[in-house]
């Protein structure tokens, strides 16, 4: 039986040693993520071997689901361990977050054993950073109209990069200020985006986090953070804007590309979580890849 501990902001540095040289350009492999989404997943981990374990508890499952292991271990016996700790806990066996890559690894190593069902609300949004930053061609000539009205609606606005105490503070406050004005709607489905923002806003410095805002008259009224994912990707975890401002969410993710992300091939905007405004606001942008993942389940032959 694997023991499994909940994380905790002292296993960073433990965690993250199986994330370096990650190749995988998925958000679930980023110690900040996990962190401030224990509220919602109560993720719980554990290292056998060198080799990482991560468990969560998936409510759209109603069940305890397992990250694809990484580390020293071959596969094929770190999957079998897993498969062990299901058995012996009398709990299904539920791997999610698999991207077609580690499918193509797991199912090499353990052919016959697995079968899958694709996970749409899980999908994550891949851009070319480039085009986030020029927005190039007639599919983004709404984003640029955007941005144009922007500019000139708000004739004192300014990009600034989120660095101090103070800053985190004012992004703060804007986030409560939004929170209040789409309440019904973070109730629903995003009470833990609230949470999580929170979370990483606290542990800004600690985390190594890069953020970004947008002011109008000296007043913050979008801010995005997020992080180094992989060696060419970006992953943004926050972006947030007061809806009632023509253009708001457009210039802060073009101007957080251009002056945080720039150095990064791509940029990775994160799922939709089944929302299908924010569905329709990512496909808007028409990703470069689409993330696909899988949810693996055992074969009944197995």
């Amino acid at each position: 039986m694997i023991d499994f501990k909940i994380i905790e902001l002292s296993d960073k540095k433990e965690i993250d040693s199986y994330f370096t040289n990650n190749r995988f350009r998925t958000c679930n492999l980023s110690f900040a993520n996990m962190f401030a989404w224990q509220t919602k997943f109560k993720t719980s981990f554990a290292v056998i071997r060198g080799t990482l374990f991560i468990r969560y508890f998936d409510d759209t499952e109603n069940a305890l689901c397992y990250l694809m292991p990484i580390g020293e271990m071959n596969l094929q016996r770190s999957l079998q361990i897993i498969i062990d700790d299901t058995k012996e806990n009398n709990i299904k066996f539920i791997m999610k977050q698999v991207t077609s890559e580690m499918w193509d690894i797991i199912n090499i190593s353990m052919p016959d054993t697995f079968q899958y069902q694709n996970d749409r609300d899980n999908y994550e949004y891949i851009y070319l950073s480039e085009r986030l930053i020029k927005l190039p061609g007639r599919n983004m000539q709404s984003k640029r109209n955007h941005i144009n009205h922007f500019k000139f609606d708000n004739q004192h606005w300014n990009y600034i990069p989120i660095t101090t105490i103070e800053e985190l503070e004012e992004c703060s406050e804007m986030l409560d200020k939004w929170e209040n004005l789409n309440f019904d709607k973070a109730r629903q489905s995003l009470r833990y985006d609230y949470i999580a923002t929170k979370i990483l806003m606290k542990n800004f410095h600690f985390f190594m986090l890069k953020g970004g805002a947008i002011k109008i008259n000296d007043k913050i009224v979008a801010f995005t953070i997020g992080e180094q994912l992989t060696d060419d990707t970006f992953v943004i975890h926050v972006e947030k804007a007061f809806n009632d401002i023509n253009g708001a969410y457009a210039i802060i993710n073009q101007q957080f590309a251009e002056h945080e992300a720039s150095n990064y091939l791509y940029i990775n905007r994160e799922e939709d979580m089944g929302l299908e405004y924010l569905r329709k606001a990512k496909m808007s942008y028409h990703p470069d890849i689409l993330l696909q993942k899988k949810v693996l389940t055992l074969k009944e032959i197995y």
